[in-house]
Parts: C-alpha cells; structure tokens; sequence
C-alpha cells in the first residue's frame, strides 16, 4: 500500500488546514493525511488553502498553470454554451444549494470544487425516473468560448431505471465542474465525460456518486484535448450488492497534462468493483497522471475489487506517473488487488507482426489502436465508438509527421 503525506503547517497558524489535523497531546504540531479515505472536506471555499503542489492531492498537477481556477470570482456570463439532448420523460430542472437532491452525497474536497459549488448558484438536474429505460443516451454538449466557467451538475437514476447520460467537452475554457451522480436501488446507470478542448483550455472535474442496493454504475473518462484536464472520479459502493466499472481512455500530445485521481469506496457487502484506465503518450511534455485509490470498508464483507493502469509511451520527452493503492479494513472479501504498468512497445508484438510481412510503422499503429480498443469497445454507444477510434488514427498521424 503507498501513502504520502503533506508538509506540515506551523503551530501558529489557528486555521484548520485541509489535509492536517492536530495531535491529541496539543503539543500543537500536525499529522499529515495518511489515506485517502481520511481527505477534509468543505463547501467553503475558505477552508482551503490555494494549491502549491506540495500537497498530496495536487503533487503531479502544474498547478502554476492553474492560477484562474484558484480564485473565487464569477465568470462572465455565456463562456459556455450548453445543448442537453434527452428522451422524453427525463425531468430538467434547477436546483439552488439546499435543495435536495443537490449535495446528498457531494463534499468538495479541494479549492476548485468549493469554488464550482459557491458559484454555481441554480445546479442543472438530471433525472431519469424510476422504472424508465431509456433507448437513447442523454447527451450534454458544453462547447467553450473562452474564459472563466464554474458548474455543479447533479444525475439522479430512478429506481430501476437503465440510461446513459453522456457529457461532452469541446471548444475553450477555463473550466471548474462538479459533477453529483445518484444511483438508487435496483438502477443502471452509465456515465461518459469526453473532453475534446482546444489545446489552451484547462479543466478541473470531480465527480463523486453514490451507488446504492443492487445498482450498477459504468463511469467513463475520456480525456483527448486541453492543456491541462483533470477528472477525479470518486464512487463510493453504498448498498448491498452495488457495483461499479471505471473505464479510461488519455492520448496526451507535447505538452498536455491529462491526469485523474480514482477513488473507490467498498462500503457495502458484497459489492464489486472494475477499475481499468489506459493511456497513449506522444512528443515533448506530453504528461499523463493516474492515482487510483481503493476503500475496503469494515462492514464491506464479501467484497471483489481491481484496479490497473496501463500506459503506452510512444516517443522521448512524454512521462506516465501512475500510483495505485489499496486500502483493505476486513479479512472476509473474494478478492482484491491493483497493478500498474508503463512501458514502450512490446517487442514480441511488433516481431510477430513484422514477421508477417507487416511493415514497422503499420505494426506499430496496429499494436497503439489495439491497446486502446479495449477501453473504446465499452463505450457501448457505436457512434462514439467509432469517432473515438477515429480521433486515435489522427493522433497517431499527427505523431508520424511531428
């Protein structure tokens, strides 16, 4: 299991600190945050420091190119434009702070997810009502113009409702989101970010759900464009039998920072969890980070949990951070475990291939969109699938001409 910890505060500082709490001797120094189950939380901006990148939640992130997310100011009215596409029958409405189901489940744990909750003032709702089954996805295009955005959105799946509800990011901004996902009994729901950004716009996303008896959720992250995009996903397995996948998908360019912190909760019994992230890396600077984080809980008994991290360095100058933990507080489960790899190409594929008459660099792009496909193929929407696939042939041609 690895664990970090962050620099401690001076004892004359009468502020609590996030991430640091006092000894009980009162000799007035601090313990770091050990785990990640441990993580402060506030709705108040105030209660958070600005990020220096000490910090354990921020160590991997150029938090310097972050600066604009860190101010608690509102942004200029119609930097986003938003377009929802629903099925009948899905209920939109808005919800100030307060207003259930706004913050049944949602903490912010950092400055810029304090901030999106503030200034957010009338939160979108999504709602699939119970029972209903949905033939088509809803889909959320937000499309950017430039400059400062704070959002707060909240999915809530009926009891034993079946939907897809897919949010896609294009254009530019300077964007700070959180987004609250509710999954009652019996529901399956699946929920896909893609964030396709210009490359100068910055994204900081938290999505934390609540998965509740018998339900199921499909969560996935697909992270192509932007300068620097981070999507945290935090799921916490509530009810009995619930269980969760997590699915991956980063191509990071010369100098993109793509990166997501996962955390899953094991609370309930007998849950399940599936967590499977993958990652091409190409050209000076390019930077991916993965943190997977994973909770057995004390009174989660029967629990069957993986996580991995797979990435595919394609040229010099690109660098994959990658830190699994686990965090086990019962010895009665199926199974558990994590593991995480980066590497450049394995040699044993491109001989196989280039001994059959498959020339080098056609093998080297069959080996790139193989190891992707896996993550694509649980998509289950065919359209995205396939544009998907097809924004990977361009990332590999754009890297065969630079």
């Amino acid at each position: 299991m690895t664990t970090t910890t962050e620099a401690p505060v001076s004892e004359t500082d009468d502020r609590v600190v996030p991430g640091s709490r006092a000894h009980s001797d009162g000799a007035g120094a601090f313990v770091p945050v050990q785990t990640r189950s441990e993580r402060p939380s506030s709705f108040s901006p105030a209660d958070f420091a600005v990020p220096t990148g000490r910090e354990v939640n921020w160590r991997y992130t150029p938090v310097n190119r972050l600066a604009p997310l860190f101010e608690d100011v509102a942004g200029p009215h119609g930097v986003m434009e938003v377009d929802v596409q629903a099925p009948e029958g899905v209920e939109h409405s808005r919800l100030a702070p307060g207003a259930a189901p706004r913050g049944e489940i949602f903490r912010p744990e950092d400055l810029p997810s304090a901030i999106a909750w503030t200034q957010e003032t009338e939160a979108p709702l999504i709602r699939i009502p119970a029972d209903a089954e949905l033939a088509e996805p809803v889909v959320v295009n937000l499309t950017g113009s430039g400059g400062l955005a704070h959002a707060h959105v909240v999915v809530e799946a009926g009891a034993n409702s079946r939907a897809t509800v897919l949010f896609r990011h294009t254009g530019s901004a300077q964007h700070s989101q959180n987004i609250e996902i509710l999954v009652r009994d019996g529901a399956k729901l699946t929920v896909i970010t893609v964030q396709e950004w210009e490359d100068d716009a910055l994204h900081l996303s938290a999505h934390q759900a609540r998965v509740e008896k018998d339900a199921y959720l499909r969560h996935i992250v697909v992270s192509f464009g932007g300068g620097v995009v981070r999507v945290n996903p935090s799921i916490e397995l509530a009810g009995a039998g619930s269980e969760a996948e997590l699915f991956g998908l980063s191509y990071s360019d010369a100098g993109q920072h793509l990166e997501s912190q996962v955390y899953l909760h094991h609370k309930g019994e007998h849950t399940k969890g599936d967590v499977l992230y993958k990652g091409a890396l190409q050209g000076v600077g390019a930077r991916s980070v993965w943190i997977g984080d994973v909770l057995i809980g004390p009174d989660a008994v029967g629990t069957d949990s993986y996580e991995a991290n797979r990435n595919l360095v394609l040229t010099d100058g690109a660098r994959a951070d990658s830190v699994p933990n686990l965090e086990i507080e019962t010895g009665d489960i199926q199974g558990a475990g994590h593991a995480s790899a980066t590497g450049r190409f394995d040699d044993e594929q491109l001989f196989y291939l280039q001994a059959r008459g498959i020339p080098e660099e056609e093998a080297r792009r069959l080996v790139v969109i193989g190891f992707l496909a896996e993550i694509v193929q649980k998509i289950g929407l065919p359209s995205l699938e396939q544009e998907l696939s097809e924004a990977i042939e361009r990332e590999l041609a754009e890297g065969a001409v630079a």
